[in-house]
């Protein structure tokens, strides 16, 4: 290649940069160019200002450039600039260029100081100026300036790693000659991405500006701090010459009188100044983009294999071939049927672990809500005696019976059955919105078929949640139909059923059952949120629910054991959520009034949704343990038994 290709080098990759943004994307392609970071203040405007011998850059207090702006350089006879997103227009005036810089900032990040990583082009033609490419980002700051956001300073930080951390770009760290180099925010940040100092090129500002008797020789020499590309020296116009519009030609020429007459600096005069700076740049820019091309070419290369392979695919596509349609869109529906099977079934290709979802909630519906909802059903035992007893007397007439008669039985036990028909139902209404729930997250997924066709997955999803709806109405209507059926005939043959005779069998079986093993129920964190401000106030704990106790730790490991609380007498209650607290709660209590843990009569559990609490009652439940209003103490609201002289008969719905 030779110097003529060499030249056009830095051209050919503008051209790629203008023809990707204006696409609106980079197409995985990183090119070469120059990053240009800076603390605020630190002179970076007035650099790239000396460049092109134009003020054009937008100056003020606080965070100025909010938009990294990409600067190419071109070197042409006449003088004018142009951005890509108006690119008909030429602009001559460069106050006309700061102007549209910020009118463009502000449509983008809106006027209250906000940033974007969205890039403005600038293009300027001039011939003062060497091809180079820069691309100027948002002067690193400490604390928020103004009304800036509180988190700026992350923002910022954020968008310069984005550009500086790519391997194909040069970093120019530019870096005020009046503070102390081991605490510049450009270095630092450039040695976070390029800890060796190969792609970091230093440039030293306000040399002018240092007290008397100190001096920056031995940055520029390349001796403290040292980078693989050393350091530029550069004087820019002084805040009060910007305002004074003193001239940039005038600027230079000071800047060279500068460097040749101070004696810290004067043997190394022809390798500091703006215009050898701008030399470099355009010399390392070359030569960086030269080694980077194999890569570049390869990279290309692949990603139009793949476009022209894509490309053939289309080739003979007809956009209202009926049968393409047809298949395209059976295509989509068996996808959703097989990802909405996936999330039901548990055999998805990925498995949250995060959360429950689909099957696994609908599991937990059946097996640990719908038993809470039975035992949740109120039931007032005196009630229920006293409807006894006038059901019996109202059967017996003006005879004084013997037996209890069957019709009582009946009676009693038909309107305990008929209770079940409410907590049936809710378990019915909160399966159908799981159900809908993984309808929902199937059509709305980012990577699947339907997210291109809205409309599609919007009807989609209609029909699929109206089909879920219709059999929610037969689902309910079969629920209260077998509700009905066990009303109607009670079936005292069952195996189920507990008559007189094997009632005493019954209890010492289940008395042994229960005896048997202490199985582990659940683990999990919990809040205890009632210790007293003097023991340290709220604290989290590993719980471990067993058959018979409580136990809780100090961590996972379950090494230290906090305390051991038996199950016997326990039961639960509902505790309001405190005003300022956003934990819900429940308190477990000794029915005997006795103290729970030390000397608290109850403890106050604390989880951080209602799920989880719901959840948790459901463990103690299966453990024994009842919430307050239930006053049975072994079976739910149907297990009803009417004793009578020597008979006794059980509701065959117990279990």
């Amino acid at each position: 290649m030779g110097n003529r290709g060499m030249e056009e080098l830095i051209p050919l990759v503008n051209k790629l940069q203008d023809a990707f943004s204006s696409i609106g994307q980079s197409c995985h392609l990183d090119l070469p160019q120059i990053a240009v970071v800076g603390g605020q203040s630190a002179g970076k405007s007035s650099v790239l200002e000396n460049f092109v011998g134009r003020d054009f850059l937008p100056r003020g207090s606080g965070i100025v450039t909010r938009r990294p702006l990409i600067l190419q350089l071109i070197f042409s006879k006449t003088e004018y600039a142009e951005f890509l997103h108006c690119k008909s227009k030429k602009f001559t005036d460069f106050d006309e260029v700061r102007q549209e810089i910020e009118a463009e900032t502000d449509r983008v990040t809106g006027t209250n100081k906000g940033i974007s990583p969205v890039p403005i082009n600038l293009r300027v033609y001039s011939p003062h100026v060497l091809n180079l490419t820069l691309i100027d980002l948002p002067g690193i700051t400490k604390v928020p300036v103004g009304d800036q956001p509180p988190d700026i300073e992350y923002q910022i930080k954020e968008m310069i790693q984005q550009f500086i951390s790519r391997e194909s770009s040069l970093i120019l760290a530019v870096t005020p000659a009046n503070m102390d180099l081991a605490n510049s925010d450009a270095l630092k940040l450039a040695k976070e991405v390029d800890p060796q100092g190969l792609r970091t090129i230093g440039v030293i500002t306000k040399l002018d500006l240092m007290d008397e008797g100190t001096d920056a020789r031995d940055v520029l020499e390349n001796k403290l701090l040292p980078l693989r590309r050393g350091y530029i020296g550069v004087v820019n116009r002084s805040q009060k010459d910007i305002e004074g519009k003193k001239d940039i030609r005038a600027a230079l020429a000071a800047e060279r009188k500068f460097f040749l007459s101070h004696p810290a600096y004067r043997h190394m005069a022809d390798r500091m100044g703006t215009p050898h700076l701008q030399k470099t740049l355009n010399q390392q820019l070359t030569n960086h983009i030269r080694e980077s091309l194999p890569a570049l070419r390869s990279k290309l290369q692949s990603q139009l294999l793949s476009l022209e392979k894509e490309v053939e695919e289309y080739k003979n596509f007809r956009p209202d071939d009926p049968t393409r349609k047809t298949k395209a869109l059976l295509q989509m529906v068996q996808q959703f049927g097989v990802d909405f099977e996936k999330r039901i079934e548990g055999s998805g290709d990925q498995v949250d672990t995060l959360e429950l979802s689909g099957g696994a909630r609908i599991n937990r519906i059946f097996h640990e809500r719908f038993p809470f909802e039975l035992v949740k059903m109120e039931f007032d035992e005196k009630d229920l005696r006293r409807e006894i007893s006038y059901a019996i007397k109202n059967i017996h007439g003006v005879r004084t019976g013997l037996f209890t008669p069957d019709l009582a039985f009946e009676a009693i036990v038909k309107k305990q059955v008929v209770k079940l028909k409410e907590p049936c139902l809710k378990c019915v209404d909160l399966v159908i919105q799981e159900l809908i729930s993984t309808v929902r997250q199937c059509t709305s997924k980012v990577t699947g078929f339907l997210s291109s066709y809205p409309r599609l997955r919007e009807e989609t999803e209609r029909i699929v949640t109206t089909y879920i709806r219709e059999r929610e109405g037969r689902t309910k209507d079969q629920i209260l139909l077998l509700i009905d059926i066990e009303q109607s005939y009670i079936n005292t043959n069952h195996e189920d059923f507990i008559g007189f005779a094997n009632a005493q069998q019954r209890s010492t079986q289940l008395n042994k059952k229960r005896a048997i093993p202490n199985q582990v129920i659940r683990r999990g964190w919990l809040t205890i949120n009632n210790i007293s401000l003097m023991k340290g106030g709220s604290k989290e704990y590993w719980f471990v629910l067993t058959a018979e106790s409580l136990s809780w730790y100090k961590d996972e490991e379950e090494k230290e054991k906090k305390y051991m609380l038996p199950l016997d007498n326990l039961k639960i209650r509902d505790v309001e959520k405190g005003f300022m607290s956003n934990k819900h709660v429940y308190a477990i209590f000794n029915t005997e009034q006795r103290n729970v843990y030390k000397d608290l009569r109850q403890i106050e559990l604390a989880c951080d949704s209602q799920e989880d609490v719901d959840s948790w009652k459901a463990s103690f439940l299966r453990a024994g343990v009842y919430p307050e209003k239930d006053q049975v103490r072994s079976y739910p609201a149907c297990n009803l038994t009417l004793r009578n002289s020597s008979h006794r008969y059980t509701c065959p719905h117990a279990k």
